[in-house]
């Protein structure tokens, strides 16, 4: 039985990749397809505004349900009417069930058939997620897309050890969708729910994943456990192995990737949907992503480059106001401003990255185009 009409649009295929242009249809807005969301983990993509969000052109960006849970709480933001009123963020948002945050607190959970036990960092209180748990608290915060409960798939991995951990992710799966069928949205508009892809690099447990799931009709894809450490091919090749058997219909959204060639490469293979925490990291360590390449602007060099903003060919509210000397000035006085400034940029550069790919799928310049900045980029890494 399915829980929504299908939101996903598809309005064009390349004739010489894999990739597609499409829309998704949310109660707050529509969002483009290929699209990179932002990552605002506790309601916050940190230390910007929504202001700054939405001057970046931001259409969609990420929560988590495990930080978002533990604090303020979700009955706190269900109470204010729903994450996008609690931050003041009147577009589109999506959630991650906290599967991963979980799965990653070795010593401090036990997983069981029932769900995930598991200790707070923040005061050592015990909490389960379950299904049913996680369903509630992602109704409570109110974003347009959920996603299922999972367990992420280590790597490297045993085929047993996969096939343990992805018959529990698909039991999980089918017990959060008959919650949120009993559980209607509480806040007047359609949540869709996204399954997970998992079976770790192997591929015949991918597709038994696949298979799974299409029975019990996600209104999304996801692809869970990629870049958890296993080689940046074999990535590409179980995300271009998947997106050969996920329904043509349906979004897929590959979780937690990645750089800006990550995006271009997974783009070409059929990918719709990326996220990833780089672009505010990497602010943060003074690294920032521009037209020609990867730059560290904490250097010596730039402390006199009075007259050039990190990147010349950006529009964004930083490379318009202000130099690489000031920017490195403030890196150095560890002032969070320099931060913010530098995030602003680093997902101006994303978002617009994006809204390029879409226009050169439009023209059927895309492979080409991709090629030449995937090649750019990474010959200028650093």
């Amino acid at each position: 039985m399915k829980l929504n009409e299908n939101p996903f649009e598809l309005l064009k295929k390349s004739a010489k990749s894999k990739a597609r242009l499409g829309v998704i249809h949310t109660a707050h807005g529509d969002v483009t397809t290929p699209v990179f969301m932002p990552v605002g983990t506790a309601a916050t993509v940190k230390g910007l505004t929504s202001r700054d969000i939405r001057e970046i052109d931001a259409e969609i960006i990420l929560a988590n349900t495990y930080h978002l849970y533990l604090r303020p709480g979700t009955k706190l933001i269900a109470e204010a009417g729903g994450v996008q009123k609690f931050m003041s963020w009147n577009k589109p948002m999506l959630t991650d069930s906290g599967g991963f945050q979980v799965w990653s607190l070795k010593q401090f959970r036990k997983i069981t058939e029932e769900g995930v036990q598991f200790k707070s960092l923040l005061d050592g209180s015990r909490h389960l997620f379950t299904p049913a748990s996680v369903m509630n608290a992602q109704r409570e915060i109110g974003a347009d897309i959920i996603m299922a409960f999972d367990e992420c798939t280590p790597y490297p991995s045993t085929v047993e050890e996969a096939e343990k951990s992805l018959a529990l992710t698909l039991k999980w799966t089918r017990e959060a969708k008959e919650w949120l069928l009993a559980n209607p949205p509480i806040h007047g508009y359609p949540q869709f729910f996204f399954g997970i892809v998992q079976g770790g690099m192997h591929k015949e447990l991918r597709q038994k994943s696949i298979e799974a799931l299409k029975e019990i009709e996600p209104d999304g894809y996801a692809m869970g456990g990629l870049s958890v450490g296993e080689p940046v091919e074999t990535m590409y090749e179980i995300a271009d192995f998947c997106t050969n058997l996920l329904p043509e219909d349906r979004a897929r959204y590959v979780m937690g990737v990645g750089t800006p060639w990550n995006l271009l490469e997974l783009v070409k293979r059929g990918v719709d949907m990326c996220d990833c925490i780089l672009p505010a990291k990497n602010a943060q360590d003074g690294l920032v992503y521009t037209s020609r390449g990867v730059l560290r602007y904490k250097g010596a060099k730039f402390a006199h480059q009075h007259d050039l903003p990190l990147d010349p060919n950006c529009d964004c509210y930083c490379c318009r106001n202000y130099s690489r000397a000031y920017l490195r000035h403030l890196f150095k006085e560890k002032e969070p401003l320099g931060w913010t400034l530098a995030a602003i940029h680093n997902l101006h550069f994303y978002i617009h990255l994006m809204k390029d790919v879409k226009s050169n799928i439009a023209d059927d310049t895309f492979e080409e185009w991709a090629d030449e900045q995937v090649k750019m980029l990474q010959e200028n890494a650093g």
